[in-house]
C-alpha cells in the first residue's frame, strides 16, 4: 500500500469503518487517505516530492516517511529537482547531519541522482508529468477491489516503468516502489469499493 478529496476537506468526512483500512486512525495517515492518495497528479514538483519520499522509505514504513515529510522539504530545497540535482558531496555531508531526515548516504546520494534523470527526462518528453502519463494512456487505472488481499504490489505496469526508469538512470526503482508511487500519485486507484474515495476518484459502480 502506501508503501485523495481535494485538500481541505478535513480527515474526519469518512468514518473510520468507510475508509481503506491501511491508514487506521492515526490522523496523519487518515489525512494522506483523504486528500492526497489516489489523487491524480499533474504537477511537476508534487511528482518529484512523491518521487523522492517513496525511493527514501525502502526498509521502513510510509508512516514514517510522512512524519518526516516536512524535514526532507527543508532538506531538499522544497523538492525542486533543479536545485537538488546541483547537490554536491559537501551537501550529501551536511544532509548526513540532519536527524530530521533517514541519514543513508546511499540513498541520498541516489535522490540526487534520480533529481538529474528527473531533469533528463523532462527535456526529453517536455515534462516527467508527460512521460509517466504516457505509460496509462493518459487516463487513471481504476481498479476493483473488495479486499486488502486483492490488492497486488506490483504488477506488468510497474514492471515496465520500472524497467524503463532504471534504463534511464533513476536508483531505487524496484517494481513495488514504483507500483506505491502510481497508487499515491493517482495513476492507479487502488482504493476499496467499499471507500468514498473509490467513486470520487472515478471508481464505476
Amino acid at each position: 500500500m502506501p508503501h485523495a478529496l481535494p485538500p481541505g476537506r478535513g480527515g474526519n468526512y469518512l468514518s473510520l469503518m468507510e475508509r481503506c483500512p491501511w491508514c487506521g486512525s492515526d490522523p496523519l495517515y487518515v489525512a494522506y487517505h483523504d486528500e492526497e492518495w489516489g489523487l491524480p497528479c499533474r504537477d511537476e514538483t508534487r511528482h518529484f516530492e512523491f518521487l523522492l519520499l517513496e525511493t527514501q522509505q525502502a526498509g521502513l514504513s510510509w508512516l514514517t516517511i510522512l512524519r518526516k515529510r516536512e524535514a526532507y522539504r527543508r532538506a531538499f530545497a522544497g523538492f525542486d529537482p533543479e536545485a537538488v540535482a546541483r547537490f554536491g558531496e559537501s551537501d550529501i555531508d551536511r544532509l548526513l547531519l540532519d536527524s530530521g531526515i533517514v541519514r543513508n548516504r546511499r540513498k541520498l546520494e541516489g535522490a540526487v541522482r534520480n533529481a538529474r534523470a528527473f531533469l533528463a527526462v523532462r527535456a526529453e518528453f517536455g515534462s516527467f508529468d508527460a512521460y509517466l502519463w504516457s505509460f496509462v494512456d493518459g487516463r487513471p487505472v481504476v481498479n476493483r477491489w473488495s479486499e486488502m488481499r486483492e490488492i497486488p504490489v506490483t504488477t506488468p505496469l510497474s514492471d515496465r516503468l520500472a524497467a524503463d526508469l532504471k534504463r534511464r538512470g533513476f536508483a531505487y526503482v524496484g517494481s513495488t516502489t514504483i507500483y506505491a508511487h502510481l497508487q499515491a500519485v493517482g495513476l492507479v486507484n487502488d482504493h476499496l469499493v467499499s471507500c468514498p474515495r473509490w467513486a470520487e476518484l472515478g471508481g464505476r459502480p
